[in-house]
C-alpha cells in the first residue's frame, strides 16, 4: 500500500472528508468495512442491515434478522476475503453470502448473551464471544464446535485469523489470549492491568493488537508473542471500537466512541494522524461512535459511524 501525503506530529488533523455517503438515515447500531475497503455492511436503526459497495448510491442487499420486526443487530463482521458476513443480536447470529446475498444459516444461543462475533474466509468458521466468558468456535459446514473456557469473566472483543485456525480474545478478566481453534489450546497470553476492551489480528499474520480500558494498548509479534510497540498517548484512558492493520504492516488505524480515528506507527506506537467524523445529528451531546475503519488500496482512509455515514479521508504518510 502506498500512502501519499505528508503529515508531521504537530499538524492539525484534517477533519473534512473527501466523500461521504449516508448509509443509514436514522443512524446505525453497528457497521464493518471489508479489509479491501470495497464493502460496508451497516445495521441501521430503522432500515435493517444494508450491504454497500463504497461509492455506490444503492445497496447491494438489505437483510433482516427478525423478519419484518425491529432491527436489533448490534454486531457485524466481514470475512477477510469479503465473501461472507456474520451478524448478531444478543441472542442469535446469522451467516450471509456476499456473492449471492442469501443467508447461509441462522443460529440461536441458549445461554448468556452474545458480546462479539467474527467469521473466517469462506465462512468456514465463526467465533461467538459471550457475556459468561465462554467463546464458541463453530464450523457451519461440518457442525463441529468447541468452547474456549480460558476467560473467567465477560468477553469484550474477539477476532479470527483469515484461515480460521487462530482466535484472539479479550475480556473483563484483564487477559487476552491467542488460541488454536483446532484444539482450544492457548498459544500466547497477554496480561493487562484492566479489562481488555479491544483485540485485532493482522490479516497477514504478523501482528496482534490488544487494548485495555486504561492506559495500555500494545502491538505484539503474532509468532513470538513478544511486544512490538505500545501506543503513545497522553490521555488516562483510550477506548477503541475498531482496529485495522494496513496491508504493508506499517500502520494501525483505530476508531473510537468519541468521533475520532487515529493512525499509528506499528514499529514505534507513535500517533501519526487524527480525524474527527461528523456527529449523529439527533444525539445529545453531539457525538458519534466510529464503528469501523479501513484502508483503500491507495491509502485513502475509510470510516463508518453511528451517524449512519460512511466517509473517505485523505491519505497520509508521516
Amino acid at each position: 500500500m502506498t500512502i501519499l501525503s505528508q503529515l508531521s506530529a504537530c499538524s492539525v488533523p484534517e477533519t473534512t472528508p473527501v466523500e461521504r455517503w449516508r448509509h443509514a438515515a436514522d443512524g446505525a447500531f453497528a457497521a464493518d468495512i471489508s479489509p479491501n475497503g470495497e464493502l460496508v455492511v451497516m445495521s441501521g436503526v430503522n432500515n435493517g442491515i444494508n450491504v454497500w459497495r463504497v461509492g455506490q448510491d444503492e445497496p447491494l442487499y438489505n437483510w433482516q434478522h427478525q423478519g419484518e420486526g425491529n432491527n436489533l443487530v448490534t454486531t457485524v463482521h466481514i470475512s477477510a476475503d469479503a465473501q461472507y458476513v456474520v451478524t448478531s443480536d444478543r441472542e442469535a447470529f446469522a451467516l450471509w453470502s456476499v456473492s449471492t446475498g442469501d443467508p447461509v444459516g441462522f443460529w440461536r444461543i441458549d445461554e448468556s448473551s452474545i458480546r462479539d462475533i467474527a467469521v473466517a474466509n469462506g465462512g468456514r468458521g465463526i467465533l461467538v464471544g459471550r457475556s459468561n466468558g465462554k467463546i464458541m468456535y463453530f464450523e457451519p459446514d461440518t457442525s463441529r464446535r468447541i468452547e474456549f473456557l480460558g476467560h473467567q469473566e465477560k468477553i469484550n472483543s474477539i477476532d479470527i485469523s483469515p484461515n480460521g485456525k487462530f482466535a484472539l480474545s479479550g475480556g473483563n478478566d484483564y487477559l487476552a489470549y491467542l488460541w488454536s481453534t483446532d484444539t482450544g489450546q492457548v498459544i500466547h497470553t497477554f496480561n493487562h492491568s484492566s479489562r481488555v476492551t479491544k483485540v485485532a489480528i493482522d490479516d497477514e499474520g504478523r501482528y496482534l493488537f490488544t487494548a485495555d480500558s486504561k492506559r495500555e494498548s500494545k502491538i505484539w509479534n503474532a509468532q513470538t508473542g513478544e511486544p512490538v510497540s505500545t501506543l503513545s498517548y497522553i490521555a488516562r484512558q483510550k477506548i477503541f471500537t475498531d482496529a485495522q492493520f494496513s496491508s504493508d504492516g506499517k500502520y494501525l488505524l483505530t476508531g473510537s466512541p468519541s468521533r475520532r480515528m487515529h493512525l499509528w506507527s506499528v514499529a514505534t506506537g507513535e500517533q501519526l494522524a487524527e480525524w474527527k467524523v461528523a456527529p449523529r445529528e439527533t444525539s445529545v451531546p453531539k457525538t458519534s461512535v466510529v464503528y469501523a475503519v479501513g484502508f483503500l488500496s491507495n491509502g485513502t482512509i475509510l470510516s463508518a459511524s453511528s451517524a449512519g455515514l460512511t466517509s473517505t479521508w485523505e491519505p497520509y504518510l508521516p
